[in-house]
């Protein structure tokens, strides 16, 4: 009998006695992954609002603060385009874009089991959820808000932690890309 059960297996528990050891450890550090990738997403996007918030409360309609003398400042500024205020027509694209990548790496999660991959898209989810928010519910109206920016460095341009998370989550997809490391944890060697 234990024989017929062997060979026919059971439909509710599944076989996983000729399983690679490799592929039963996978699944739970796969989840693990994905957790590290919706920590990081939630950590940054938390941040973001919180900051924006201080920022439209305590910011908004007064002077800047100099922070570290005239070399960085903190400065309320709302940007209805994307990085340097380009594209200023074109708010609803941008939200188009940002809802966009969501479930992209929504998607691409399913997949993951790299650990700095889940923290590079935890940081680009979380950037993108901050100013996704800013765009759907802030004035002038629903997908057209502007984003709250307000960390101005002398001689660039004004952004916010929403903006850092997606800029140091795509400096850190470059370097996993050549390191040849991809999301699901393969190495390429070139």
């Amino acid at each position: 009998m234990a024989e017929a059960e062997r060979i026919i297996g059971t439909p509710d528990i599944p076989d996983t006695a000729g399983a690679e050891p490799e592929q039963s450890a996978a699944r739970p550090r796969g989840r693990r992954r994905i957790a590290v990738l919706f920590a990081v997403a939630v950590f940054a996007y938390a941040l973001d609002l919180a900051s924006k918030m201080i920022v439209v409360a305590k910011l908004e309609h007064h002077a800047p603060i100099d922070v570290i003398g005239e070399w960085l400042r903190f400065e309320a500024i709302r940007n209805p385009g994307a990085a340097f205020g380009f594209g200023e027509a074109f708010t609803v694209i941008f939200t188009i874009i940002a809802a966009t990548v969501i479930v992209v790496i929504a998607r691409l999660a399913r997949k993951l089991y790299s650990l700095p991959w889940a923290i590079a898209l935890g940081l680009l989810l979380g950037g993108a959820l901050g100013n996704l928010t800013d765009r759907i519910f802030r004035s002038p109206g629903v997908f057209q808000g502007a984003v709250v920016d307000f960390i101005a460095p002398k001689g660039f341009a004004v952004f916010n932690l929403a903006d850092s998370a997606i800029v140091c989550g795509g400096i850190l997809i470059v370097l996993l890309s050549f390191r040849g490391l991809d999301p699901d944890g393969t190495v390429h060697k070139g």
